[in-house]
């Protein structure tokens, strides 16, 4: 195996794990991505994407298949980066170590925010309203940059900042405590089965916790041109045209459980094994 230097083996580890993620799982999160938008229930998502055929089913794959992996690349690889270099100040200012962690937990998710344009680009594809408009990943983004200008592919950056930096310091926080309430694995099947637990009960957890934020994402991510309004403004909106009902808001959290329960198993559990082969 190749020996990489300065620790970016978790780079590349976080990479392989999120691009085997995505291609397990992007049929479910196009029917998500239904739900959060339209507010529509499970089965008649599924019935939109059976009328469009199996042509469009995997129409939108490439951003968050460019995104999910440099995200993720980016969350291990710098939260191990940023440990590293906190640490390394924290032993003479006799700062916690959780607190160090925390804050290098919630760096390495500020900088994801930064590939918020690959989310925008793969909310305009996955959305059949723009089915005509935008033909693919490259148009797309010409399209954007050529009619709206490189601000407009950062719409809906501020629910990704607020979805990110939290729930990277609960994630690497509550990952090894919750690794340890696990029975003890004894053979390799096992370390593989207690890894995918941990990262799809952790994951699972914080899709529920923050699905409010993507909700909001994903609604102001939809719209081209315009105002840039305010993450209060989007959510008002959004409850007053579901009726008021806290359950409508969270209409699709069901399948994101499952979808993030299985998604976040598969990543942590690949990286972990990758760590280890590496």
């Amino acid at each position: 195996m190749p020996d990489f230097p300065w620790g970016g083996k978790h780079y590349v580890c976080g990479a392989v794990a999120a691009f085997t993620n995505i291609i397990i799982t992007f049929p479910i999160q196009k029917v998500l991505f239904r739900q959060q938008l339209h507010g529509v229930l499970a089965t008649e998502a599924v019935r939109q994407l059976q009328h469009e055929g199996l042509r469009n089913l995997y129409r939108g794959l490439m951003p968050p298949l460019l995104q999910k992996t440099t995200t993720v690349a980016i969350m291990f690889g710098l939260y191990e980066d940023f440990s590293r270099l906190l640490l390394r100040y924290a032993c003479g200012s006799g700062s916690p170590e959780l607190l160090t962690r925390s804050a290098a937990a919630f760096l390495a998710g500020t900088a994801e925010a930064a590939l918020t344009p690959f989310e925008r680009v793969q909310t305009l594809l996955q959305d059949h309203r723009h089915n005509a408009r935008f033909q693919n990943t490259p148009h797309a983004f010409r399209t954007l940059l050529r009619d709206y200008g490189v601000k407009e592919c950062y719409r809906g950056l501020v629910p990704v900042l607020l979805r990110n930096g939290p729930s990277n310091v609960l994630f690497f926080g509550l990952r090894g405590p919750i690794k340890q309430q696990l029975p003890e694995a004894q053979t390799k099947t096992g370390h593989l089965l207690n890894d995918f637990v941990c990262g799809g009960l952790l994951g699972a957890a914080l899709g529920i916790l923050f699905y409010p934020l993507n909700v909001v994402k994903s609604r102001a991510q939809a719209q081209v041109g315009g105002e840039f309004v305010s993450c209060s403004w989007v959510l008002s909106t959004v409850w007053r045209e579901r009726g008021g009902s806290l359950v409508s808001l969270f209409r699709g959290a069901t399948l994101n459980f499952h979808r993030s329960l299985l998604s976040w198993g598969i990543i942590n559990a690949t990286y972990e094994l990758l760590l280890k082969v590496i």
